[in-house]
């Protein structure tokens, strides 16, 4: 079974609470990803690539090549 809970850090710790179903298990697999992003961290990104030179010219030339399907 796979169970899957993003969990605050605090002092460097994290503590999972397993669903009963877990219950008599010996072990688990832990998997750690921080990759976790918050919707304001997201949107400065985008902001951010708004105003990055390779990124509009990407943008461009996408735009140029669908300009010959109208």
């Amino acid at each position: 079974m796979t169970y899957r809970k993003i969990c605050s850090v605090h002092n460097n710790q994290v503590i999972v609470i397993l669903p009963p179903n877990f219950e008599n298990r010996k072990q688990v697999t832990i998997t750690i990803d921080d990759k976790v992003e918050s919707k304001v961290q997201k949107m400065a990104q985008i902001k951010e690539a708004s105003l990055d030179p390779l990124f509009l010219a990407d943008i461009l030339e996408i735009n140029n090549d669908f300009d010959s399907i109208n």
